[in-house]
This record gives structure tokens, sequence and C-alpha cells, in this order.
């Protein structure tokens, strides 16, 4: 899948213990306690929305007539998505050094039209987001990004993405905030950002250079604003887990109002 690469990638805090930490953002945010092989302490701590509310409800007008383009996104940005992209999570913060977003699913009908699911709180990085991630700036990747790979330290819910289930999903300790990262790994999905897809959330593989960052993920949130990650409600989680699909070619479009309007 094409990206822009203008973003960077899932910071990882400076008070990790070990760079081995390589998962969400490179570095973890742990203080103490064992930490997961990636503590890339992005958890945030977002208010999620919507409880079970499903994706796609079923109370949704059918004589609607559902808008041909992504709500929200500028000429520069839809030109970011794949032909044949058929789910699109778009995760839109309020400004560039906003930690707080929303995140909507979005399904291509039969018909052509994108068909809205639940918005739901997210947070992203604690100094917002950049179009050049790179590590240690505690900022989410601004772009387009392909979700092909999860896992996480809990059964798999019922993904058709391939889940990797594993301890080192384990973490525990606190982020730079005191706030206690446990369970923030329990369920993630990769960010197709700086990583080689088709390989589980844990590898260390950076196409584009260590200094550039990686780890980026989709994960649990844990009260505080994340390294570079975006971080949802665990129902929310299990949620997308169920729902996306690999033939559906899902993505995620993240970053501030402004820069996917353009």
């Amino acid at each position: 899948m094409k990206t822009r690469i203008r973003t960077g990638v899932c910071v990882v805090a400076a008070l990790v213990m070990v760079p081995v930490l390589a998962a969400c953002g490179q570095g973890g945010e742990a203080r103490s306690g064992r930490t997961a092989v990636p503590p890339h302490a992005s958890s945030t701590g977002g208010s999620g929305s919507a409880g079970k509310s499903a994706p796609f409800p079923q109370s949704a007008r059918t004589d609607a007539v559902l808008p041909a383009e992504l709500p929200g996104l500028g000429p520069r940005t839809r030109a970011e998505i794949a032909p044949g992209t058929r789910q699109a999570l778009v995760v839109t913060g309020r400004d560039r050094d906003s930690t707080e977003a929303e995140a909507v699913l979005y399904e291509k009908t039969a018909e052509g039209g994108w068909k809205a699911g639940a918005t739901w709180a997210a947070q992203n990085a604690r100094k917002g987001w950049t179009e050049h991630h790179v590590q240690g700036d505690l900022r989410s990747p601004i772009g387009v990004y392909g979700l092909t790979d999860a896992g996480g330290l809990l059964t798999d819910p019922g993904t058709k993405l391939p889940y990797d289930r594993g301890r080192g999903y384990t973490i525990d300790g606190t982020d730079s905030f005191g706030q206690s990262l446990r369970g923030s790994f329990d369920y993630v999905i990769a960010i197709n950002y700086n990583r080689h897809e088709g390989r589980n959330p844990l590898d260390w593989g950076r196409p584009l250079g260590a200094g550039r960052g990686g780890g980026i993920w989709l994960h649990v949130e844990h009260t505080s604003p994340t390294q570079g990650c975006v971080a949802l409600k665990r129902e929310v989680m299990r949620e997308l887990l169920r729902t996306l699909d690999p033939a559906k070619k899902p993505v995620v479009v993240m970053g501030p109002k402004a820069d996917l309007a353009e």
C-alpha cells in the first residue's frame, strides 16, 4: 500500500527500561515492573466512547444516500488510499497539538458509498501529530496506513486478521504520568508505519531505519496520552478486531482535522 512517508514513528518514552521494547512505540513508557518486548508507551487515556455499539448500526436508514468519498478527507489524503480499500478507520484529531481524537470505521457498500459506524473517542501521542515522525518526538504520524496484522496478550476475540498471541504483549509499571500500563497490549493492531506487513506486531524490522521509529499500534487505552500510537477502549478494540477483514484491505487514516482535509 502506498502511504505518505511524512509521518513518524510511534515514539518511545525516554524513561523506558530497555530498547528491546520495540513494540508500540519503540521504547516503552513503563518505568517499573515487567515491560513487554515493545513497551511502546503508547497507551492513552482517552475516554473511549460507544460501549457496545455495533460499527454498522442496523438502525441506519437504508434509503439514505451514502457519500461517494470519505467525509472530512481532502484530495491529497484520498489519493493515498489504495484502490480496492473497502474499510477505513478514520482517526481525526482536533489540531496538531491535541492528544484527543475521534475514530469512525467506514465500510464501502456494493453501491459504492461509504457507510459510517459509531463514533469512538480515542487518544494519540502526548505532543500531538507530525508529518515527519522520528523516534522520541512523542507525536503520532499523520497519514494513511494499512492494517494487516494483530496480536495481544489475550485470546483472539474472533478476528480475520493474522493474530499473534503471547507473553511478549505483557506490560506492567507506569507511564510518565504515573498511570498504570497494565492491559494496554491485551489487544493490538499494528499500524503499517515503518514496518514489514505480514509480520507480527512485535517484529523489529524498520524499512525506513530505526531513527524513524516504529511499533505504532492501535491498542487498549490506559488513561493518558500515548507515545505515538492510537488508543481506544477495550470493547472498541474487540469490535475492530472482529470487524476488520483482510479481503477489504482495511486502512487507518489518521491526523489532525485540517491535515486530513487537504
